[in-house]
This record gives C-alpha cells, sequence and structure tokens, in this order.
C-alpha cells in the first residue's frame, strides 16, 4: 500500500478495500481544553479554530487479512500507547460498522508530532474518513465530525476547511455524542494569515489528554476561564462576522492565555510555557507596539501561532525569526477540510 501524493475528495464514493485521506492540522482560537465525558470525548466548553494549509498528514486504509491490525506511523511500526489509541479507535469505527476486519494503516505526518502543533487532530482526521470510507460509514460532514472526535477532540474540526466551530453539545455518552460536532462559520471575508513558530519540535512530556484531566481536576482557575471560554465564543463569532481580524486576535490571545494560567495553576503545575515561548510572545508585542496587528496563540506545547494579515506575514515572520536562532517559522493560511481518495483491492 502507498500513499497517493494527488488526492481528492470523493466522500460519495462506494465502500472501497482501501482509502487515502488527508486533513490539515487546525489551530482552535478559542481553545478546547477538558472533558465532560473522557470516554466520548465530549468538552467542557465549546471552541473554535482555523485550519490551515500546512503540515498535513496523510493516511492510507487498506483491509487485510490477519488477526491484528497492522499500524506505521511515520515510517516506524506503532507501539504502546500510540498504537492502542489507534486500535481503539479501528474497533469503534469496526462496532459502528458492524464488521470484524482488521486493517493496515500507514500515516505519515508532515510537521512536528506531539508539540502542540495539532498532529493528532489532522492525524485522526485523516484516520476517521479513510476508516469511514472502508467500513462504508457514514461520511457526511457532520457524522465524520462526530467520529473523529472520538480520536482526539479536536480532530472534529479538521474535517472542515478554515474556520469551524465546534459545539459542546449538552448530556453524556450517546445523548451527548449527537450534538458535540464541527461545522463551518461565517468569517466575513477574512482571510488571515498564521505565522508559526517553532521553538521546540521534541514532543512534549505531558500529554494534553493528561494535562487536560489535572488542570479541570486541580485548577482553582479552570472554572472561571470556562465561563469567560463561552463569552468569548459569541464574541469572536461576532467579530469573524463583521471581518474584524484585530477582535479575532485580541480575543484568540486572552483566551489561550487564560489557558495556560489554569495549568499553571494546577496541581502540580502543568508548564508548557518555556523562556523560548516567552521570548516570542514579547516580540509579539513589541510588534504591537509597532503599528502591526498580530496576535499570538498556544496549545499545549511550547511553539507560538500568531494570527496576523496576509499583508505582513513576511514581516511577522522575519521579526520572529530574529528573536534567536531557536526559532524557525512557517507561514500558513487557510487550508481545506479533509479529502479522500478511494482505491485499491484485494
Amino acid at each position: 500500500m502507498t500513499l497517493s501524493p494527488h488526492l481528492n475528495a470523493d466522500h460519495a464514493a462506494a465502500r472501497a478495500d482501501e482509502a487515502v485521506a488527508v486533513a490539515h492540522p487546525n489551530i482552535a482560537l478559542i481553545k478546547y481544553w477538558g472533558k465532560r465525558d473522557e470516554t466520548a470525548v465530549l468538552p467542557v466548553t465549546a471552541s473554535l479554530s482555523l485550519t490551515v494549509n500546512i503540515f498535513p498528514t496523510t493516511t492510507a486504509v487498506a483491509l487485510i487479512d490477519g488477526p491484528a491490525d497492522i499500524v506505521t506511523l511515520d515510517g516506524k511500526p506503532a507501539s504502546g500507547p500510540a498504537l492502542a489509541r489507534v486500535v481503539r479507535f479501528l474497533d469503534l469505527v469496526r462496532a459502528r460498522a458492524g464488521r470484524a476486519d482488521r486493517v493496515m494503516v500507514i500515516s505519515v505526518n508532515s510537521g512536528p508530532t506531539g508539540a502542540g502543533l495539532a498532529s493528532s487532530a489532522s492525524g485522526f482526521a485523516a484516520l476517521a474518513a479513510a476508516a469511514a470510507t472502508v467500513f462504508g460509514l457514514d461520511r457526511d460532514a457532520r457524522s465524520l465530525s462526530r467520529l473523529a472526535r472520538r480520536g482526539s477532540g479536536s480532530a472534529c474540526r479538521s474535517i472542515f476547511g478554515g474556520f469551524a466551530v465546534w459545539h459542546a453539545g449538552e448530556g453524556l455518552g450517546e445523548a451527548g455524542d449527537l450534538g458535540s460536532y464541527a461545522e463551518p462559520v461565517e468569517d466575513g471575508g477574512l482571510d488571515p494569515a498564521l505565522v508559526v513558530a517553532v521553538v521546540d519540535a521534541a514532543a512534549k512530556a505531558v500529554s494534553s489528554r493528561e494535562a487536560m484531566r489535572r488542570t479541570r481536576a486541580t485548577s482553582p482557575l479552570y472554572g472561571a476561564w470556562a465561563a469567560s471560554s463561552a463569552t468569548d465564543l459569541t464574541r469572536m463569532r461576532a467579530a469573524l462576522a463583521r471581518g474584524d481580524l484585530a477582535e479575532v486576535g485580541e480575543i484568540a490571545e486572552r483566551n489561550a492565555l487564560g489557558m495556560h494560567a489554569t495549568m499553571l495553576a494546577a496541581r502540580p503545575a502543568i508548564r508548557y510555557l518555556s523562556p523560548h515561548s516567552l521570548a516570542v510572545l514579547d516580540r509579539v508585542l513589541a510588534l504591537r507596539a509597532e503599528g502591526v496587528p498580530a496576535y499570538a496563540t498556544m496549545d499545549a506545547g511550547p511553539n507560538v501561532k500568531i494570527l496576523c494579515a496576509r499583508a505582513d506575514a513576511a514581516r511577522v515572520a522575519s521579526a520572529v525569526r530574529a528573536v534567536g536562532d531557536f526559532v524557525t517559522t512557517r507561514i500558513g493560511y487557510a487550508g481545506p477540510g479533509v479529502a479522500v481518495t478511494v482505491g485499491g483491492g484485494r
């Protein structure tokens, strides 16, 4: 099984023995941080993101004859927790399809993995789309979003291109599952750039899942952040609708810094912010003082993303790289939703 470099959206195709999907990471502007239902991956709060056109994940899924799934991640056989997580997701797909087939999964991520750059979002969005195709599950956008969410919460947003909102829904279990999905949001024609400043591409020591659990369970700041996040979302949707990049950026920055504050107050504290992260954040503040509308956001990792106008992207990237030789940058723009190619056979 090979990974095709040329993929076209084909969600209407009939079930096939092999499918290849490509999905892009999404960067949350209103953060997802904390679950109210761990099994069904139902969030405490709604969130909003921008899917970007860099660091895609390409995933092939093919039916095989054999007693167990075979999973290869970035050229190496998967093992341990990574393998268990993929197999657990495939078991869910099999249960929904009423089938017991085993599959081969080959997944290649083109960006850093486990470094707070949404690799799990693109990875599970691609896996959900390819596996749903092979097993003949519903592949309308909402169904795929709900399925991808079960692999990695934020993956539900990578089903869509551009700006998307993930509805928290209400309730737990199956009832909650139906109302928790992502969908596109009105963006007022806004077409910004996102400068990704990578200060450390290594996998983080504390996983997002563990950090979320600890924060929600022990941080005295968590409840206040979750409540304010609902207000942030309402205001950001309004700002997007009128195409107000400055307002979107201001809301995104304070929402992200608030999330990191909840982690710092957890018991024991979780600190993804590094001295290099802070140096980049200081440079973003300096850019604004110079009249450049640039706004920072960070996820569960030390790397910083800077929202800005397309016309300012090169200047922002250059200014951030000047912080030190420990910084590399990539400029992303609004990216596409998941795309699937069907093919292969046994």
